[in-house]
């Protein structure tokens, strides 16, 4: 096992923070944190399966040609390369993990 690592808080967009929170390469965990309504994750893709949890807040998600809206103790899963984002409808964090690891965010 390796030593923990403490990974830097990133500024993604306007009000979005984005924090790796544990790694291992088939597998990681990332914290986005939407510091207010208004606030988006924006739409990309990526061929990394992507779980996401939303530990607090509410959020509109586009995932292809679906909108979902969430809150705190939802959870679903997007498919490797399907089109998403989000828009922070009010203020909160999402917790993702993907597989393999994002290599991109270390």
């Amino acid at each position: 096992m390796r030593a923990m690592a403490v990974f830097d808080v990133v500024k993604t967009g306007e009000g979005v923070t984005r924090q790796v929170l544990a790694d291992h390469p088939e597998l990681m965990v990332v914290a986005f944190c939407f510091a207010n309504a208004g606030a988006e994750g924006a739409l990309h893709n990526h061929p990394h399966v992507q779980s996401t949890f939303v530990e607090s807040g509410r959020f509109r998600f586009f995932l292809g040609e679906e909108q979902r809206e969430v809150s705190a103790g939802d959870s679903f899963v997007i498919p490797s390369g399907l089109t998403h984002g989000c828009v922070c409808l009010e203020p909160g964090r999402l917790v993702d993990c993907f597989t393999p690891r994002r290599d991109d965010f270390l």
